[in-house]
Order: structure tokens, then sequence, then C-alpha cells
């Protein structure tokens, strides 16, 4: 089977001063957002592949996403909406920008996040880093004991989030930066009897990318 990750489109528009956008800030798909959730669905069609599933968050940027895909690529079954794969409540840093953050916790205590999975302290994140990771364990599984082996699984989520499925899908835990994935990005990994192997991270959604799985 093939699960795929994606990472919802654009919430910020030209000229807009981008801020930390968390669970709490519920923003909306900017029209170059729509267009990128559409290019997931439409490189699924180019495949010629119709998922088995599809999973989103429940904020709008990650569910309405999952809907203008569904539509590009013909699956007509319910889109399956999951509370585990909410975006992190980034607490004090939620709604601000990268200076204001800067200005009152570092530039550092961002980079420790970006680069390195480092949560700051006191600033009221939820849910902890180890219940983030046990969700992600457990939607996987979740999703490999309902899989038929020749199934494609697509899974719409944010950043914060789908980082922590990088490592149980074989990527490297000693790479935390590795993990990060882009707006309108997708990974792809393939599921055997040897386990999960990532095939592609952090790539353009591109109908090549699901040749070699199954």
């Amino acid at each position: 089977m093939r699960l795929i990750l994606a990472r919802h489109g654009n919430t910020f528009g030209p000229g807009d001063i981008p801020v930390w956008v968390g669970a709490a800030e519920d923003l909306p798909l900017t029209d170059t957002g729509r267009v990128q959730s559409v290019q997931f669905g439409l490189a699924l069609k180019e495949a010629g592949i119709i998922p088995a599933r599809i999973i989103a968050g429940p904020l709008q940027r990650t569910a309405n996403g999952a809907q203008l895909a569904a539509a590009e690529c013909g699956f007509d079954s319910e889109i399956e909406i999951d509370t585990r794969l909410r975006e992190i409540d980034y607490g004090s840093w939620g709604g601000r920008s990268d200076a204001e953050i800067a200005a009152r916790w570092g530039e550092k205590a961002i980079d420790d996040w970006r680069e390195r999975s480092i949560v700051p302290a006191g600033a009221g994140w939820t849910p902890q880093p180890a219940d983030i990771a046990a969700n992600a364990q457990a939607v996987l599984q979740g999703i490999t004991g309902a899989a038929k082996a020749g199934d494609t699984v697509l899974l719409i989520s944010s950043n914060g989030i789908l980082r922590y499925f990088h490592a149980l899908l074989g990527g490297d835990p000693g790479r935390p930066e590795a993990s990060k994935m882009r707006t309108g990005h997708w990974s792809v990994a393939a599921y055997s009897p040897a386990g999960w192997a990532l095939e592609v991270w952090n790539a353009p959604p591109h109908p090549e990318a699901l040749g070699g799985a199954g």
C-alpha cells in the first residue's frame, strides 16, 4: 500500500505578513492554497489513482483542501476528519510574526523548533510532543491495519503534525530538520512486509512520484 502525506496549501496572500498559524488560527485557504489543493488531486488523477481513503485534520485549511483534492481525483466516498491531525496550538506564539516572537523569546527559540523540533518552554504549546507522537503512531497503525495491498491513502494535515510522521515512515530521527514540509507539498511512503519506507519527502505533487509504490 501507499500513504501520501500532504501539507495544506497557502493561507497567506501576497503582501500578507506571515504569522504562526496553529490550532487556534483557523485560517481559510487563499486562492493559491486552493489551487495547491487541486494539484494534489490532479497528480493522483494523472497517475490513474483514486485513493481508498482520504483523511484530513479538522481545520478548514485541511478539510477544505481535502474536498478540493477529492473532487479533482474522482474520490466520491466520505472524507474522514480526524481530530488527532489538528495542528499544534502554538499558545503565545499563535498569530504572531517571527519578528514579534524573536523580540520576546529570541531567534534561537524559533530556530530550535524549525530545525531541531524543540518545543519552546513557557510558550503554552499543546498537545505535548509525546502526545502528538503517540497520535501519529496511532493514526498510522489504523491506516496500516485497515488497508489492502494495493490501496493508496491520502492524509492532509499541517507541518507541525506531519513532521511527527517522518521517523515513523523510515526517515532519519537524527535529522529533525529533514522532517519539515512546505505548504502545498507532499510525501509518499510505501508499506511492505518489511515495514514502511519513504519514497518522497517534501516534494511538489507529481504523478511520477506515485509510479513505483503499491
